[in-house]
């Protein structure tokens, strides 16, 4: 018996005050793929990923992570955005940060406000989390002491921390130099050992070497294996001529 995709859309259409950003987009995600999104500003990209975490809901077609509605199993998944949704300036400290990763449930809200706040158990899961991406020596500090850098290995131990199954990242290293660029996803590529990883970036030619497979995205969708993008697929993607940069890691 075939497995059921982990992630299956289908037809999907969707639009902001009537004007589409999705249409007639279908794709299917298997367990264990690492799969990179690409495409030009406002060809849909983030859209997309909403719509998979059920932050938004299709107008048309239909949407299944885990055999159910994305709203039904947003616990199973962790999500790295590309901005933060705080200020930089909140007195929070790390550990605080990644903690709140816990928080799967109304029920866990309130019992993080209880006396002694969050339980054993969650703290030693914030800590290995941090541990995991190496950045359980930044726990005391407060965000606004972090680099770029170290900002986005912390915002993915929140992802991690809740244990999640599938891990969804919306331009992680944007705004982050080569270096940094390959540890996140050097990083990545370990955690897709365990986990189905979905990935947005800008730079088609440096995620090729970490992912199996590359969704384009301009307003419909066409999967490639790695080794079939060529400057033609770029250029009828993009809309113009777009160079390829060859980066290679040593």
């Amino acid at each position: 018996m075939k497995a059921q995709p982990l992630i299956r859309i289908q037809n999907l259409y969707f639009a902001y005050d009537r004007v589409p950003v999705l249409e007639a987009v279908n794709l299917s995600v298997t367990k264990g793929e690492f799969l990179g999104i690409v495409g030009p500003n406002a060809g849909g990209k983030s859209t997309l990923l909403k719509l998979i975490l059920g932050l938004l809901q299709p107008q048309s077609g239909r949407i299944l992570v885990f055999g159910q509605s994305p709203r039904a199993v947003r616990w199973r998944i962790g999500y790295v955005p590309q901005y933060p949704g705080f200020p930089r300036d909140f007195p929070i400290s790390v550990e605080q940060l990644v903690l709140q990763g816990r928080l799967g449930s109304l029920g866990r809200w309130w019992a993080s406000l209880r006396p002694g706040g969050y339980s054993a158990s969650d703290h030693q899961a914030a800590r290995q989390a941090l541990e995991e991406v190496e950045a359980w020596d930044l726990a005391s500090r407060t965000i606004d002491q972090l680099s770029g850098g170290q900002l986005q290995r912390v915002l993915l131990a929140r992802a991690l921390v809740s244990e999640p199954e599938l891990l969804i990242l919306d331009e992680p290293t944007a705004n982050l130099d080569l270096r940094l660029e390959s540890d996140i996803f050097d990083r990545l590529k370990q955690l897709n050992e365990r986990l189905t990883i979905l990935v947005v970036s800008h730079d088609i030619a440096f995620i090729s070497g970490y992912v199996s497979r590359v969704a384009c995205i301009n307003r419909t969708l066409i999967c490639h294996r790695t080794e079939a993008l060529d400057g033609r697929t770029i250029q009828a993607l993009y809309g113009a001529p777009v160079r390829q940069v060859v980066h290679r890691h040593g």
